[in-house]
């Protein structure tokens, strides 16, 4: 049953569990972190990539990227794209499902809430200030900011002996939490396509109550912005045989 695909796919179901379930829990109304804020958020968040890189590995998926832009900078960084073809699939699956489930864990709390774009928000991202070519730019940064530094944590250019066994799940989990709290004001901090466009589409196909539109028009930043953001950091990283 263990298999790269089945690894990317419950790690990426469990990240979005977890990652939109932090925003559900500060989002909807008569839930019991409701206003907690953007610091919860991004703590969620971190915690959500470190169990989703945990549970990616169990159940097959060494190299738990969980995340489109990642596999394809390794891709490019490496030039083997190989895993590509398995790995995004079963990435945005998992996070298409992991939306399913944070619909239903907060199913009484749909109706209670009566705004639209706050239902949105906990499915998938969206500016603080709607402007394409800075919020394109954000996530171009902070993926590349990602990318980068998730390289010289695996680089012998900077650790000869490497990082200690099962300790680069808590290092990415603190890059994460790093990235959103000082980047992520801008968009939302997508970084991840799969993370943004499986939930999106969950959220226009489920029955939410009064949930409002997907807001496709943006739905093409948080996809590309992050893919280029990763190609650019591992050329980067490539250039410098790391």
């Amino acid at each position: 049953m263990r298999s790269p695909f089945f690894g990317e796919f419950m790690g990426t179901l469990v990240l979005i569990l977890l990652g939109n379930g932090v925003v559900a829990g500060v989002l909807l109304k008569r839930s019991k972190a409701e206003n907690s804020g953007w610091m919860v958020i991004a703590t969620g968040w971190a915690f959500a990539v470190l169990c989703g890189i945990f549970t990616a590995v169990l159940c097959g998926s060494q190299d738990a990227h969980l995340n489109p832009a990642i596999t394809l900078a390794m891709a490019v960084q490496s030039g083997d794209f190989s895993k590509v073809a398995v790995f995004i699939p079963a990435q945005m699956l998992g996070a298409f499902v992991g939306a399913i489930l944070v619909w239903l864990h907060y199913l009484p709390h749909w109706k209670a809430t009566e705004d639209p774009q706050a239902k949105r928000a906990i499915f998938c991202t969206a500016p603080a200030i709607r402007s394409l070519p800075a919020n394109f730019f954000s996530e171009v940064v902070g993926t590349a900011v990602l990318v980068f530094v998730v390289g010289a944590m695996s680089s012998k250019l900077v650790l000869s002996t490497g990082i200690a066994g099962g300790l680069s799940p808590y290092l990415i989990g603190c890059l994460v939490w790093s990235i959103g709290l000082s980047l992520g004001g801008t968009t939302g901090y997508a970084i991840n396509p799969a993370r943004d466009l499986g939930p999106r589409i969950a959220h226009a196909t489920l029955p939410i109550a009064g949930k409002g539109n997907s807001d496709w028009g943006y739905a093409l930043i948080p996809v590309f912005g992050p893919c280029t953001g990763a190609v650019l950091a591992a050329l980067l990283l490539r250039a410098l045989g790391a």
